[in-house]
């Protein structure tokens, strides 16, 4: 068993720098990366994708990062490995895609992994007869008639089939929905052979899977003290050293920009945490209350002190339901008193819609440089320029499609100042909505399939 093992995080979102997993792989000496690229709108954008083609439904980012990173998967000195949630809705279409990608770079022989088991949309009518209420997690709201409108519902699953992928030498784990820090967890548990009820070294190892989970968030993107000498166009993506005691580093590659200090790590410890002392995951409910940062220098942070308790007995659910359409239409008004002047044009255009009898069953609007982002912080004075952004809702496309035509009407039959109207009508997309819930652990397990490229293309 190894004592340690260098961990870096290439993705913080699906969108995140394109750049970041190759200059990481190539500068961080890493033993494996990772890609997190899920969030329940991804989620939601994946399960469209789904809908309007089967074979779809997976982050197409992964296939281009494989085929940038095909030297290091075949580097015989220190072969690289893959660990990614980018599977999202369809772990084997992802396989396929990135199999091809592989077997073209005469890779074929490269074990790929396609690990599921948390997609539940087929299954949710038998979970309901036999017990499973799908009931709204915060709100205890049942599910009801809402039912016929889910297009897409995941648990969040845990690191038991990332180590079942890898005890079976796969050398890239492609996953459906698991948690963001299993994607750390399981490679640990895995290299450095700990039990599934070591709690204080899972809790560790949640702490590194949630320290560089958000990607440049703990290198110095978005940090709260940032300044210019803080360079961020080639920000360092994070590292952590991770040590078979559970202690850890966090770092990132040499001469790249960015910092790491207890500032930024500190900050992304206590990102999307809820509370500090129960920070629920499917493998261990972990203690960050008691978590010790020390500054090492030359962007070194050493971190300690998390401490486990027994994982929760549920999964999360993530739900995804019909909800009608949206639309966003914006535009410029400049000049003296812009702001009235796009408050305005926004309830002249929602007078004209009640006047139709197609009042939306939601309308709002924000007047962009008035502050309107930052309410109560900071008050603007003499604003010249404002942009008005309008969003609908509506379960009638028609509604929205009479709002989209109203927009460019006010050029000539709006306030003073209308500018900056240029390109096509507004898009109206249809809505997904969110249902979060939970399920038994007991109901599910992780789908493990791992072959070589090659074999998943016969």
């Amino acid at each position: 068993m190894k004592q340690s093992i260098r961990i870096g995080n290439g993705a913080g979102f699906w969108g995140d720098n394109p750049a970041a997993p190759k200059q990481l792989a190539d500068a961080g000496q890493l033993d494996y990366l990772t890609l997190e690229y899920l969030a329940e709108l991804t989620l939601s954008i994946l399960a469209y994708q789904r809908l309007k083609d089967p074979s779809y439904g997976y982050v197409s980012e992964v296939p281009r990062v494989v085929g940038e990173l095909q030297a290091h998967f075949a580097d015989k000195d220190r072969p690289l490995k893959l660990v990614t949630n980018g599977g999202g809705m369809n772990p084997t279409g992802c396989a396929l895609a990135t199999a091809k990608v592989l077997c073209d770079a005469g890779l074929g022989h490269v074990r790929l992994a396609a690990v599921g088991g948390d997609d539940l949309l087929d299954s949710i009518d038998s979970l309901i007869s036999a017990g499973e209420a799908f009931n709204h997690f915060e709100s205890g709201q049942p599910l009801g008639d809402l039912r016929k409108e889910i297009v897409s519902a995941n648990a969040y699953m845990g690191a038991a089939g990332i180590c079942s992928a890898l005890s079976q030498d796969a050398q890239i784990v492609l996953t459906g929905r698991v948690a963001d820090a299993s994607l750390v967890v399981g490679p640990a548990i895995h290299e450095f052979g700990w039990e599934t009820n070591a709690w204080d070294s899972l809790a560790a190892a949640t702490v590194a899977g949630h320290l560089i989970e958000c990607g440049a968030h703990v290198t110095g993107g978005m940090y709260s003290d940032w300044n210019e000498s803080i360079e961020l166009a080639n920000v360092g993506y994070p590292i952590a050293e991770l040590f078979s005691d559970g202690n850890m580093t966090i770092t990132k590659p040499v001469g790249t920009g960015g910092t790491v200090c207890t500032g930024t790590v500190a900050e992304q410890l206590v990102y999307e945490i809820g509370d500090p002392q129960r920070y629920m995951t499917p493998d261990v409910v972990a203690d960050f209350s008691q978590v010790q940062l020390n500054d090492q220098g030359a962007d070194r942070v050493q971190v300690t002190g998390g401490l486990g308790q027994p994982a929760p007995d549920r999964f999360k659910v993530s739900m995804a339901y019909r909800d009608g359409f949206a639309t966003t239409g914006e535009i410029v008004l400049a000049g003296p008193n812009a702001k009235a002047k796009a408050e305005f044009a926004a309830n002249m255009i929602l007078s004209r819609m009640k006047d139709a009898g197609l009042a939306p069953a939601k309308f709002a609007f924000e007047c962009l440089g008035s502050g309107a982002t930052l309410p109560g912080v900071e008050k603007v004075a003499n604003i010249q320029e404002i942009v008005l952004r309008m969003q609908v809702r509506d379960p009638s496309k028609e509604t929205l499609q009479f709002f989209a035509r109203q927009i460019p009407s006010l050029v000539t039959s709006g306030p003073p100042g209308v500018t900056g109207y240029v390109g096509a009508k507004p898009k109206i997309y249809p809505v997904l909505a969110y249902w979060p819930s939970t399920i038994a652990k007991e109901k599910l397990s992780p789908q493990v399939d791992v072959k070589t490229a090659k074999e998943w293309l016969q």
